[in-house]
C-alpha cells in the first residue's frame, strides 16, 4: 500500500520501459540531444512540457514505489522548469539513456487521465486524475502510455496526437440515445467528436481539449434546436465516452435520422489559421463506399426506403449509387446553408465548404456534415469556442440552417 504522500522521495531509476522509438526511428531523423526541455508548466491537474525542437516520442508510467509519474522523452536534453503545483509537489529532470526523464513527484495519488503531443512534436500535454492508493498501485503495474506526433513525415502539416492505450471493447450495437422533441418532427442527430480515451486536439497553451469543447457545443445546438420546436434532436454522446466512427453515424441511421451533424475543432501546429469549415463526402469516397456496400453479403439493409434483400447485385449497386448521390447533394446543400448562416455570426474560412473521404460522413442515405467549428490551436478561436456567447453563435447558425434545410425539403415535396 502506498503512503506518506507529503514526504519527499529520493529519485531512483526504475525498470526500463517500452516505447515507440524503434517504430518511428526509420521515419524521421534521429540524433541524440536534438532537443532540450524548454519548460515544464504545472497548473492544478494539467502538465505541459515544451521543447525547443521537435521530439520523436515520449512515454509516461506510474512509479508506485516513488510516489510519482515518470515521463521518458527520447533524444532530449534536460532543461528548465522544475516547480510543482496542484497534484504535483515537485518536478525533477535527469538524463536517462539517449533522452531525459521528467519525474513528477505527487502530492496525492494520481494517474495520467489523458493527454497528447502536438503534431509538431514540441509540446506534450498531460491531464492528471486523482485516484485512491489501491488504484495508484494497480496503475504502477500497468503498461506505459506512449505519445508521438500524428504525422511523422510532415510534422507541421496538421496537429494530431496518438496515445497507445487500449480502446474499450465495443458492443455489437451501441445503445440508442434519447430522442427529444415532438414525434412528428424531422430528426437531427448531433455528434460530439472524440470523447473518453480520445481527447482530440489540445490547445498547447491552455490545455483546452477538443472532446470537451465539442460536447458543450453539441449540447448548445441541441438546446437551441429544441427551443425552436421544429425538429427532434438526439446526441450520439451526452457524456465523456468513446465511440468508434461507424457507431456514430450507425446510431443516427438506426434512429432513421433526417440529418447528421458531427462537431469538431480544427488545429494547426504553426501559424495563425482561423475560422470554421464544413466537410461533406467527396465523389471518390462515394464511389468506394457504394462499392463496399454493394459487395456486402447481407443485402437486407434499407437504403433510401428500399429493401435490398433479394435484389441482384448490379441492381443493388445502382440503387445504392443513386441514393448516395442524392444524399451527397443534400449534404452539400446543407453545408452551403450552414456557411451562409455562420458567416455573419462567427469566424469562417473563405472556402467554407470542403469535400473529403471521412468515415463519419459515409452513411449512404442520410445527409451528413462534419462541422469544424474553429481552430482550437488559435487563441482567439479557442476563446470563442470555449465561451457561452461563442457556443450560442454556433448554435444559432446551425438552427437557422436546419430550419431552411427542412423548409426547402418540405416545399420540394
Amino acid at each position: 500500500m502506498v503512503s506518506g504522500w507529503t514526504k519527499a522521495a529520493r529519485p531512483r531509476h526504475g525498470q526500463g520501459m517500452l516505447s515507440l522509438a524503434g517504430l518511428v526511428a526509420s521515419l524521421i531523423p534521429s540524433s541524440a540531444w536534438a532537443a532540450r526541455v524548454e519548460s515544464v508548466a504545472v497548473a492544478a491537474d494539467r502538465v505541459v512540457i515544451r521543447f525547443d525542437e521537435a521530439v520523436r516520442d515520449a512515454a509516461a508510467r506510474v512509479l508506485a514505489d516513488q510516489r510519482g509519474i515518470a515521463i521518458d522523452i527520447a533524444g532530449v536534453e534536460p532543461g528548465d522548469g522544475r516547480r510543482g503545483g496542484g497534484l504535483v509537489s515537485a518536478v525533477r529532470q535527469a538524463r536517462r539513456g539517449d533522452g531525459t526523464r521528467v519525474t513528477l513527484a505527487l502530492a496525492r495519488p494520481a494517474v495520467v487521465g489523458d493527454g497528447g503531443m502536438d503534431a509538431d512534436g514540441r509540446a506534450l500535454t498531460l491531464t492528471l486524475r486523482p485516484v485512491d492508493e489501491a488504484g495508484f498501485a494497480r496503475a504502477g503495474m500497468g503498461p506505459p502510455l506512449s505519445f508521438f506526433p500524428f504525422n511523422l513525415q510532415s510534422l507541421a502539416r496538421k496537429p494530431k496526437y496518438r496515445i497507445s492505450q487500449a480502446v474499450p471493447p465495443v458492443a455489437k450495437k451501441a445503445a440508442l440515445p434519447r430522442v427529444q422533441g415532438d414525434d412528428d418532427r424531422p430528426l437531427v442527430v448531433i455528434d460530439a467528436g472524440h470523447g473518453g480515451v480520445d481527447p482530440g486536439a489540445i490547445n498547447a497553451e491552455t490545455g483546452l481539449r477538443e472532446k470537451d469543447v465539442t460536447l458543450k457545443v453539441a449540447r448548445a445546438i441541441r438546446d437551441d434546436l429544441l427551443a425552436s420546436g421544429r425538429v427532434r434532436v438526439a446526441l450520439t454522446r451526452d457524456d465523456d465516452r468513446y465511440l468508434v466512427l461507424r457507431d456514430r453515424f450507425g446510431v443516427a441511421r438506426r434512429l432513421k435520422a433526417d440529418l447528421f451533424i458531427s462537431i469538431h475543432c480544427d488545429s494547426v501546429g504553426a501559424g495563425s489559421a482561423s475560422g470554421a469549415t464544413a466537410y461533406t463526402l467527396s465523389e471518390v469516397a462515394s464511389d468506394r463506399e457504394a462499392a463496399r456496400l454493394a459487395a456486402r453479403e447481407n443485402k437486407a439493409d434499407i437504403i433510401g426506403g428500399v429493401d435490398l434483400g433479394g435484389r441482384e447485385a448490379d441492381v443493388s449497386s445502382i440503387l445504392i449509387d443513386l441514393t448516395q448521390r442524392e444524399t451527397m447533394n443534400a449534404s452539400a446543400g446543407f453545408a452551403r446553408l450552414l456557411g451562409r448562416e455562420a458567416k455573419p455570426r462567427m469566424p469562417v474560412k473563405d472556402n467554407f465548404h470542403r469535400m473529403a473521404s471521412l468515415m463519419v460522413l459515409k452513411a449512404p442515405d442520410m445527409p451528413s456534415v462534419l462541422f469544424e467549428t474553429g481552430y482550437i490551436s488559435n487563441p482567439q478561436d479557442a476563446a470563442f469556442l470555449d465561451s457561452r456567447d461563442g457556443r450560442g453563435a454556433i448554435a444559432e447558425s446551425v438552427r437557422r440552417a436546419v430550419e431552411v434545410h427542412f423548409a426547402r425539403r418540405m416545399a420540394a415535396r
